[in-house]
């Protein structure tokens, strides 16, 4: 099994530091003893970096907060001075959106055009990792059928979204895309991708901003309580997804595209998993709606179901190969279950639910 070896000699950078899955790569370099130097938008500020720091000071590493801009073409080359490992995370996750060009397509690709840019600056720079997903892989399920033998693997890109239709998926399609070709241009640092699924379990800090949460959400508002959408998702804990990316940086033979996912669960099982402890506490779905109803109100109900979602996206399987990761970086896995139910207790120890 491969095996990472960790020189903390020199520090790191990880950007979006706050951010759901990067709060569990920045501890995992924290408890390794590496700096990490992390920019952000607001560094002085208690309520947005608090916890990082809180978490620094119990741990052998310590942590430098700066301040950058996704769209701010330079500002990440302080914090990245002196640093061998880049970890690109940042990068906005939502789905409901008003202007898809201003709000998911140009801070992730302008972003990572930015940041890699820095590290074409830095000479100590010598691996970047790129927190990608397979949404730059598939844009509906639908698509994961049409791969080749019934399932998306790391020769597969996303070519149905596009700014009208799942745009995040398409945001996060051309960001990759981008990295790739800048990468192609130079031979200082080596560039290697996480495609993570669905990612599950608790987050870090206070207020978590990722679209992972808002399907638990409306579990614990009973929205679905009338029926859940025949939808499945690859699904992993969030502190595989850590491990993931650790391993694609510290790995020496580690290299390209990487889907990371535990097992295929259904929005059905989410809510299964959840009522084998909550019962019928939240109103949970007991039963799938069925698809002509959510083709019919769906458009009334979100801006993003819209009926080509829905036909392309509901009642269809969703099928992808995670052996790349297994092989190449040693992967294993928390159960998924689990990560469920941990997550909906963090979001019920900090009032996200009710």
């Amino acid at each position: 099994m491969p095996t990472p070896t960790y020189n903390t000699s020199s520090p790191v950078m990880v950007t979006g530091a706050t951010g759901y899955a990067a709060g569990w790569i920045v501890k995992s370099l924290l408890e390794k003893g590496f700096t990490v130097h992390a920019p952000v938008r607001s560094p002085n500020d208690p309520a947005k970096v608090g916890y990082l720091q809180d978490i620094a000071d119990q741990s052998d590493g310590a942590i430098k907060f700066f301040k950058a801009d996704l769209l701010d073409e330079g500002s990440y080359d302080e914090a990245m001075k002196d640093c061998s490992v880049v970890f690109h995370t940042a990068s906005p996750f939502i789905s409901n959106v008003k202007d898809p060009q201003k709000d998911l397509v140009d801070p992730a690709v302008l972003g990572t055009k930015n940041v890699l840019n820095s590290a074409n600056r830095t000479d100590t720079v010598k691996r970047v990792v790129l927190t990608s997903s397979c949404a730059a892989i598939y844009g509906d399920s639908f698509d994961t059928l049409q791969a080749p033998n019934g399932r998306i693997d790391e020769s597969v890109w996303n070519t149905s979204s596009s700014l009208t239709h799942v745009p995040y998926s398409y945001s996060k399609t051309l960001a990759e895309q981008s990295a790739w070709k800048i990468a192609e241009t130079q031979n200082q640092w080596k560039l290697v991708v996480v495609n993570p699924a669905l990612i599950v379990g608790p987050a870090l800090g206070d207020k978590p901003t990722s679209d992972s949460f808002t399907l638990l959400i409306e579990f614990a508002k009973g929205s679905l309580k009338a029926g859940a959408p025949h939808l499945e998702f690859g699904a992993a804990d969030v502190r595989d997804i850590a491990e993931a990316h650790l391993r694609a940086a510290f790995i020496e033979e580690a290299e390209g595209r990487n889907i990371v996912f535990n097992k295929t669960i259904s929005v059905m099982e989410m809510a299964d998993v959840l009522k084998t402890k909550w019962g019928s506490e939240y109103g949970l779905p007991s039963r799938q709606m069925p698809k002509f109803l959510l083709w019919l109100l769906g458009p009334m109900v979100n801006s993003a179901f819209t009926r080509k979602w829905v036909s392309r996206n509901v009642g269809h399987n969703w099928r992808g190969d995670n052996s790349k990761a297994i092989r190449e970086l040693g992967m294993t896995y928390r159960p998924v279950e689990d990560a469920l139910i941990e997550m909906f207790e963090y979001m019920r120890e900090k009032k996200l639910v009710d």
